[in-house]
């Protein structure tokens, strides 16, 4: 059985035109219909994201890709055509194969001996259902043995390669002979941050106008495409003897975006209507790198941690990621000229962005969901875009913690003699701070919108922060619609919805909250 990508179809994508239909290429058709494409489409968003990654790597590889900041503008504003690079696709002899015996497309065949004997169902490659690689979340054994088709598989191995988190993996490397350091599995390159790519978003924007953008220019070789764990180069991790992590630095970016981040093996089978498809596999560690410098994360967001120390900014449990936006256009402010992203799509001028950021959230371990929302950004109102993100999340930061203050005050009155223990739970019955902040999201991506398209700023916010007050009330009232009609339920209404009016129009309150600025 073989399988190349060159050939099958295997890249989701959104064709142009009033009627987006989906739409199935191979990486050759894929290149050559760039411009005629209107997105790349995967099922989740770090699939989307992990596609792009390996077709930016491909770019490269093939030396199709601009030297400097001028010949990149210039790439970009007259749409250099990406023939070239399907043309190298098709010509290149490599390890294209999924299924070889001996060199399988981004797999490491010291694995496959063992497949048949340790390998596990195919729901193990999934992001989102792998759980800790041991254990599944969505009632998918670790043993299901219902193949997947290899396009799915093939995508879900490249998630891996970019997204997988550190933990230990459902292999029996002692029963394999393998060193058991095959089973600590490091985390891999964007699993611990936020991932931007910058999406244009003017009248006609294709999939080639997506790339073009986001390949950075390069003045150096651009390093080995990794294609398969066993080539001559480069020099990757040695498990034949245990000992210390080995790690290294990509070459440059074709190497980068296609690193290998697991071992990896998968065995083919025949799906019901005859089409390849996998259903055994086997997930041990992978290539570990070192910390990467500046030009190979370019994209990044850093954040000011505690301690005053430097961090990038990665998804987080309990903030929505635009409630971070801040720190993303304080990047976008703060760009080097023409050197970073931030930079280079700042001389793009007059060019609607969208700013568009990829998460992965994991906890103790075990990936929990992807994360993903756009941002606009046009060339010269970045400053104004940072004022807003910046003030509107003050204004609601503000919102939400006078709506706990205000819930405390129900419960002291509706729990007059409640258990200390007790106290969270009741707060919560009472807190609108949830509801709040799913409503204020909407708005928050509406003030962006306005002050990207020109308006005032002080005017937008103003707006927003009205908008924001309006829903603080409704959020408590909706709470307090629980309590009785009458007596303490009412005194407790009432003490509460005054609570909430106070703070709003207290002295330190953003003035856009204020009913005097309604």
């Amino acid at each position: 059985m073989k399988w190349d990508p060159r050939i099958q179809e295997c890249i989701p994508a959104l064709t142009t035109g009033p009627d987006l239909r989906r739409t199935k290429l191979n990486l050759a058709d894929t290149f050559r219909q760039a411009d005629q494409i209107a997105a790349v489409h995967g099922d989740t968003p770090g699939e989307t994201l992990a596609l792009l990654e390996w077709l930016l790597g491909l770019i490269y590889a093939s030396e199709q890709f601009p030297e400097t900041t001028d010949e990149w503008q210039e790439w970009v504003q007259e749409r250099e055509p990406l023939d070239a690079v399907a043309a190298w696709i098709e010509n290149h002899t490599g390890c294209w194969d999924l299924f070889d015996s001996e060199q399988p497309l981004g797999q490491n065949p010291v694995l496959l001996p063992h497949l048949d004997t340790h390998g596990v169902g195919p729901a193990q490659l999934f992001m989102e259902r792998v759980g800790d690689y041991n254990q599944f979340f969505d009632h998918h054994h670790l043993h299901h043995p219902q193949p997947v088709p290899a396009d799915s598989a093939w995508r879900a191995m490249l998630v891996q390669h970019a997204f997988a988190i550190g933990m230990r993996g459902k292999l029996k490397a002692t029963a394999m002979n393998l060193p058991g350091t095959f089973t600590n599995l490091g985390t891999n390159r964007l699993a611990p941050r936020l991932r931007i790519i910058a999406r244009p978003a003017w009248d006609g924007a294709t999939l080639g106008d997506l790339l073009r953008v986001n390949t950075a220019p390069w003045p150096q070789a651009p390093g080995p495409l990794n294609l398969t764990w066993d080539q001559d180069s480069p020099g990757r991790r040695d498990f034949s003897r245990p000992g210390p992590r080995q790690t290294r630095t990509p070459q440059g970016p074709a190497d980068l975006h296609t690193v290998l981040g697991r071992s990896i093996a998968l065995r083919p089978a025949r799906l019901e209507d005859g089409s390849p498809g996998v259903d055994r596999v086997l997930v041990g560690a992978g290539e570990t790198l070192d910390p990467l410098p500046g030009a190979y994360v370019d994209d990044a967001v850093t954040y000011t941690g505690p301690g005053g120390v430097k961090r990038l900014l990665g998804p987080s449990a309990t903030r929505d990621l635009w409630r971070e936006s801040e720190a993303l256009y304080a990047a976008v402010a703060e760009r080097d000229k023409g050197t970073d992203l931030y930079g280079r799509i700042a001389l793009l001028s007059g060019r609607r962005i969208h700013l568009w950021a990829v998460g992965l959230l994991s906890t103790q371990g075990k990936p929990i969901t992807w994360v993903s929302d756009e941002f606009p950004y046009v060339p010269g109102r970045e400053t104004s875009l940072r004022r807003a993100a910046e003030q509107g999340s003050a204004i609601c930061e503000y919102a939400a913690r006078a709506l706990y203050i205000a819930a405390d005050t129900a419960r002291e009155i509706a729990y007059a003699n409640a258990r200390p223990e007790d106290k969270k739970k009741q707060v919560a019955r009472f807190n609108g701070e949830p509801e709040m902040w799913a409503g204020a999201a909407d708005l928050f991506h509406v003030l962006l919108d306005q002050v990207v398209d020109g308006e005032n700023v002080v005017d937008a916010v103003a707006e927003f922060g009205h908008a924001v007050r309006a829903l603080t009330i409704d959020c408590l009232n909706g709470r307090l619609t629980s309590l009785a009609g009458g007596g303490t339920g009412l005194q407790a209404r009432v003490t509460a919805q005054s609570r909430l009016q106070r703070l709003l129009d207290h002295t330190t309150a953003p003035t856009q909250l204020k009913e005097s600025a309604a």
